[in-house]
């Protein structure tokens, strides 16, 4: 007998099928806008799922986006158009509304994510081999820049880009330990400003919801980096250092992700490389004011958009669970198990819901935020990332 996931999937598939015969139907009505609706990457077979948050449906799938096992997603300013960065070199542009791909460029041999500019003008690519960044026309695709990450001739590769004001960019070089801004007001002429010795391996970085600080996690050692963009001459400073100073580390089974900009009022909560724990630091002093222990290693660290809940996924063994801390009392108030290999969060716009991809069960979960009830399951093959076209008027997303 065929078990009710295999029977959803299997009209999934059908659905898929039928889609890719009707190439001009639309997945939507022409009058229908893109606010509420989003996608989820399924890594296993190169495509995405379009995705309607108020009706809580998914629309349909897009195929033929090749190696997508460590995918991300921005979106134009309009919302319908996304562009995906596949763990493969491709940079895809895709049209949510009509489920059809619009544009594809191989950019690189390697890479694991991407920005667009604050204008919508640009898109850019950042890469892992042969490193660096690439730049490209948002409408059309069409290259425009190439800049490499090389430090005393050697290549390096990009980590914790996104976007700044004024079609600016800034990420960190994972081999060379330096942080770089790049201007790209002319994309023929790049204009680098370049910040050296920020630390060792910085892995991944945020922007402050307002834009003034970038904060880049450090691999290599305890502590992180900080840069106030505000500053009439910004200089890297070291925050939390030696947090983990004086205690045995744990092994670490994945790399965590600041990119959930885990900033709720006036304190940042931080995942904390190999420990059991996260971070809480006071972002006027950007000192430490407390740590709360969680279940496990964290991976994404996620503020509710209200900044009342920070939501809390980890790494094996502990990844099928998920953990809620409330702000207020810094205290974990809520543990629950959506399914098998917990990837990823995404909040609704005004945080109702928390929809969770659960790669091994091979379904989104999509959860009340205030009572924690199940709300919906959607089938999805082999789920990691969910992004929705909210992110395309946040900075850094």
């Amino acid at each position: 007998m065929t078990s009710p996931l295999r029977r959803a999937l299997l009209g999934l598939a059908l659905s898929t099928s039928l889609l890719a015969g009707c190439a001009p139907a639309l997945l939507v009505p022409p009058e229908r806008g893109s606010g509420d609706m989003g996608l989820v990457i399924e890594r296993e077979s190169g495509s995405i799922g379009v995705l309607d948050t108020s009706a809580r449906t998914r629309l349909g799938t897009i195929e033929g986006l090749g190696d997508l096992s460590h995918a991300s997603v921005v979106f134009a300013r309009d919302g319908a158009s996304a562009y995906v960065f596949g763990r493969d070199g491709a940079l895809t542009k895709v049209n949510l509304r009509s489920g059809r791909i619009e544009g594809r460029v191989m950019q690189a041999g390697n890479s694991i994510g991407g920005a667009i500019s604050q204008d919508g003008t640009l898109v850019v690519a950042q890469n892992y081999q042969p490193g660096g960044i690439k730049v490209f026309d948002a409408r059309t695709l069409a290259p425009l820049a190439d800049v490499p990450a090389v430090v005393d001739g050697k290549a390096s590769r990009v980590v914790g880009l996104a976007d700044l004001p004024g079609r600016r960019f800034i990420y960190s070089l994972f081999d060379a330990g330096q942080t770089w801004i790049v201007d790209l007001a002319d994309p023929a002429r790049p204009l680098l400003t370049k910040f050296e010795n920020i630390g060792k391996q910085p892995y991944d970085a945020l922007i402050s919801p307002d834009g003034r600080y970038y904060i880049a996690g450090l691999f290599g050692e305890d502590g992180l980096a900080k840069i106030d963009l505000w500053a009439p001459q910004p200089r890297v400073e070291r925050i939390l250092p030696g947090y983990g100073k004086g205690e045995q580390p744990l092994p670490v089974f994945k790399m965590p992700h600041l990119r959930g900009w885990s900033i709720a009022g006036r304190h940042a909560y931080l995942p904390a490389i190999g420990r059991r724990e996260v971070l809480v630091v006071d972002t006027d002093t950007w000192k430490e004011v407390g740590r709360i222990p969680v279940a496990g290693q964290p991976v994404f660290v996620m503020a509710r958009p209200d900044g009342r809940q920070v939501w809390v996924n980890f790494a094996v063994p502990d990844y099928d669970t998920v953990q809620v801390i409330d702000t207020q009392t810094r205290q974990v108030v809520h543990s629950l198990k959506p399914g098998k290999a917990v990837l990823h969060m995404e909040f609704t716009p005004r945080g109702d819901a928390v929809w969770i991809s659960a790669r091994d069960d091979h379904h989104i979960a999509v959860i009340d935020t205030a009572s924690f009830k199940t709300l919906a399951r959607l089938p999805a093959r082999s789920p990691s990332g969910i992004f929705f076209t909210s992110r395309a008027a946040r900075m850094g997303f």
